[in-house]
């Protein structure tokens, strides 16, 4: 029996997204349990867990690097304030297990759950974990990964928890993938009938990405194809420009970001985007096909996140710095007017999509709080 859990991670979409879909899989099965999100004032959970009617006890921000070294030394203040912050929130939630996705506020929640010996149960989301979920998994009862071969002793391979959203677009697909794909169009103002690209780069938007696309405009103009393109915040106004120049703003939407995400997937028969985990997660899920562009900088985990989908046959890879205007023209244009080979590489993606690892994740729960 699950009477409470305190689920620990924030900052990012990619950390607070799968956070979310496991407190809303652990509230449907205990609707009595006590479910207390650990996150920060700065981060995306000060918005997002709130509204999913979740309390959110706050941690301070403790930025960890990314390998242990001269740098930890820096941090120690700033760890004990937040270890503090963790422990009280445990005593004041009474936490059977604690959860962590990982980034700045799971390691203070580990180290405070390993003092009290309340069990401790890792999701890791990206191919090369953090040192935060690296630190967790020594002692953790359950490890859950995203992607097979993460390097995490004891991982199990669960996949990413996914917005219910998501789920439900999934479904929707399965059931008539043409009405799916033209009722999202409609949503988003686009002609229900034709190929449609969606360009991302996350909410912080990729300018390799927005420069490429401008650059092959000139094609545009006679594909056969309308284009939904996610500029990211305060990048919308030059591709913009360059659009009106081009005489497409009828079939090239621009936007900074878009709240309703899983429309802009639901619409597209083809995705250029950066692999963040939830971005590669979603896709396969969904079945569609997609060009990945990893980010360039980190520890190298991006192009490990869409290894599974590209050598499944479900997707491509272009390195950021050979993403150009002549790349577009050359390979991606093709791609999305190549229906046969297009939709071959959805069903690929399929084949190593899950949409049950909300489910898994909440089944570790339940097996801690027993071992407990």
């Amino acid at each position: 029996m699950v009477e409470s859990v305190l689920l620990a991670g924030g900052g990012s979409a990619g950390h607070v997204n799968p956070l979310l879909a496991v407190a809303d899989e652990l509230r449907r099965r205990y609707p009595d349990a006590t479910l207390t999100v650990l996150g920060t004032r700065e981060g995306l959970e000060a918005e997002l867990v709130p509204q999913r009617g979740y309390p959110l006890a706050v941690v301070p921000r403790v930025p960890l690097p990314r390998r242990p070294g001269r740098a930890m030394l820096g941090v120690g203040g700033r760890l004990r304030s937040a270890i503090k912050a963790a422990d009280d929130a445990l005593t004041s939630s009474g936490a059977q297990v604690v959860v962590g996705f990982g980034g700045y506020v799971s390691a203070p929640a580990y180290l405070a759950a390993r003092r009290r010996g309340i069990p401790v149960v890792v999701h890791e989301q990206n191919a090369r974990p953090g040192l935060a979920n690296r630190l967790g998994a020594r002692w953790a009862s359950a490890v859950a990964v995203t992607f097979p071969g993460t390097p995490l002793r004891g991982g199990r391979l669960t996949g990413l928890p996914l917005r219910s959203e998501v789920v439900a677009l999934v479904e929707a697909r399965r059931a008539d993938l043409g009405a799916s794909r033209a009722d999202s169009r409609r949503a988003l103002g686009l002609d229900p009938a034709r190929r449609t690209l969606l360009v991302t780069g996350g909410s912080l938007g990729a300018q390799t990405l927005n420069r490429a696309m401008a650059d092959a405009l000139d094609a545009f103009g006679e594909a056969d194809a309308q284009v939904l393109h996610l500029t990211g915040h305060g990048k919308a106004d030059e591709v913009r420009a360059a659009v009106a120049a081009a005489g497409l703003a009828e079939r090239y939407q621009v936007r900074e970001y878009l709240d309703e995400m899983h429309l802009g997937l639901g619409a597209a028969d083809l995705v250029l985007c950066r692999a963040g985990a939830g971005t590669v997660a979603e896709l396969t899920a969904l079945g569609i096909a997609a060009a990945y562009v990893p980010l360039a900088i980190g520890n190298g985990e991006q192009a490990l996140n869409a290894e599974p989908a590209v050598h499944a046959g479900g997707g491509v890879v272009v390195e950021d710095h050979l993403l150009t205007g002549a790349w577009v023209r050359g390979t991606l244009l093709p791609l999305l007017a190549d229906d046969d080979r297009r939709n071959a590489m959805g069903v690929a993606a399929a084949r190593v999509g899950r949409t049950d690892a909300a489910e898994s994740v909440a089944d570790l729960v339940e097996e801690a709080a027993r071992g407990r």
